[in-house]
């Protein structure tokens, strides 16, 4: 496996630290294990806008109808 250096802040670096699931995790396995959910919750909220846009057509036909105007306005 190769391997490379990168510059860090010190404050992530300490962020890094208080992370870890256990003292001996890597920031390898730390930044991995981040990506990991990061990809699974961005897939998650994927799959929230797309049920957000179905129901938009529904909640339009449900509020924007006459009877609703009707009342408002009584």
């Amino acid at each position: 496996m190769a391997t490379t250096t990168i510059q860090l802040d010190k404050s992530l670096v300490k962020s890094l630290k208080e992370a870890q699931e256990y003292p001996r995790q890597t920031y390898n396995d730390l930044i991995k294990h981040m990506i990991k959910v990061f990809q699974t919750a961005k897939k998650s909220n994927h799959y929230d806008e797309f049920l957000h846009k179905i129901q938009q057509t529904k909640m339009k036909e449900l509020w924007d109808n006459a009877e609703d105007e009707a009342w408002e306005r009584a």
